[in-house]
């Protein structure tokens, strides 16, 4: 056992790689020595070696949904990943696991608990994913965001940490009524075709209406050409990007957000104390993003729509109730803000050290 090394496990999307990261972070400060493992074709092949971390490659593919030939192929990858992983603990060393779940966490963690390391878990989401919900058992630790997935833990092993979130979310102040309502509306890096259709509808309606409404919208590099050349033509205020470099800053400057479900995006919104129109990803594993919204509905932070139900007019409406009637978003606001739970990496990182000197001693 090497004290000082701890594989991080978790990769494929951004919601998995960067709260890694974050936490990796914090123990690098610490005076560990955090390496991933993780796949070539997921946000960690970009995202880890940037940060100066060692990340070591396994070829394993997701488990949700698949076809016959997927679920024969996973048959095959699995137990070769899971050696992979115990011969990369021969050489590299570690002395405990971290995990954020998702599929590229199931063979480290398999290799580390048939090693009887310790392992940690993380888990952002309302719904725990199917690696978390059958290996999250065996955790000596799990860091909930929602205490609605507190039943597939010990119940011993439990606390309500939240996820890590940039510093600079934290930092946003409460937005002052003004005579311009800001929306900001982003679908993620890659954006949303029905987030992207409701808000052209949108358009004519305010054009139409001279509702004192900005937009700050964050469509996708897939609709950006076309996107942002028809939104110059409806003479509206704002702007369309492709991707917004510099997301605290267009939270600050938002009353609303029009976003997906996701535990990252869910966990920014509490951090900066905004209100939402949560939008769940209909093919999310386990409908997960249902359950976040969902969560933040019933504290009274943010409205819900399924993708069939958001249009236009249903935008223009909330928008012009809200513009009557501040006082509904200032309470919409300050619930999202009671959401917020800062200190999550550090917390994880202090917990991760605290077991490790425990195994030891």
């Amino acid at each position: 056992m090497d004290r000082k090394r701890i594989l991080m496990a978790g990769g494929g999307t951004g919601g998995h790689v960067v709260p890694l990261l974050a936490v990796a972070e914090e123990l690098r400060l610490r005076g560990y020595e955090p390496w991933f493992v993780g796949t070539a074709t997921g946000f960690e092949a970009r995202l880890v070696p940037a940060r100066g971390f060692p990340l070591e490659f396994i070829e394993i593919g997701g488990f949700m949904g698949l076809g016959l030939a997927r679920r024969l192929r996973l048959l095959w990858q699995l137990p070769l990943a899971v050696l992979r992983c115990l011969v990369l603990l021969s050489s590299r060393g570690a002395s405990a696991c971290f995990s954020l779940g998702g599929y590229a966490a199931a063979p480290p963690v398999l290799a580390c608990l048939l090693r009887g390391l310790p392992l940690v878990v993380m888990e952002p989401n309302a719904i725990p994913g199917l690696v978390n919900r059958l290996l999250g058992r065996f955790a000596r630790r799990a860091l909930l965001s929602f205490p609605q997935s507190a039943r597939c833990f010990p119940p011993a092993s439990v606390e309500i940490t939240g996820l890590p979130v940039r510093s600079e979310f934290f930092s946003i102040p409460p937005k002052p009524h003004s005579a311009v309502f800001t929306l900001l509306i982003t679908g993620g890096s890659q954006g949303s075709q029905t987030l992207n259709r409701a808000v052209r509808e949108l358009w004519p309606l305010l054009s139409d209406s001279a509702l004192p409404v900005h937009l700050i919208h964050q469509c996708g590099k897939r609709d950006f050409e076309t996107f942002s050349r028809d939104f110059v033509s409806t003479g509206l205020s704002g702007q369309v990007s492709a991707f917004l470099e510099d997301m605290p800053a267009a939270f600050a400057a938002s009353d609303l957000v029009l976003c997906r479900a996701g535990a990252g995006a869910v966990s920014e919104l509490a951090a900066a104390g905004r209100p939402a129109i949560l939008v769940p990803f209909p093919f999310a594993a386990d409908d997960h993003q249902t359950k976040n919204a969902q969560a933040f509905v019933a504290a009274g932070a943010a409205l819900m729509f399924h993708d069939e139900q958001l249009t236009g007019p249903v935008l223009f409406e909330i928008l012009r109730d809200f513009l009557a009637h501040p006082a509904r978003l200032s309470a919409m606001a300050d619930a999202s803000r009671r959401l917020r739970k800062p200190g999550a990496a550090a917390r994880a990182a202090d917990i991760l050290v605290e077991i490790i000197k425990t195994s030891i001693h």
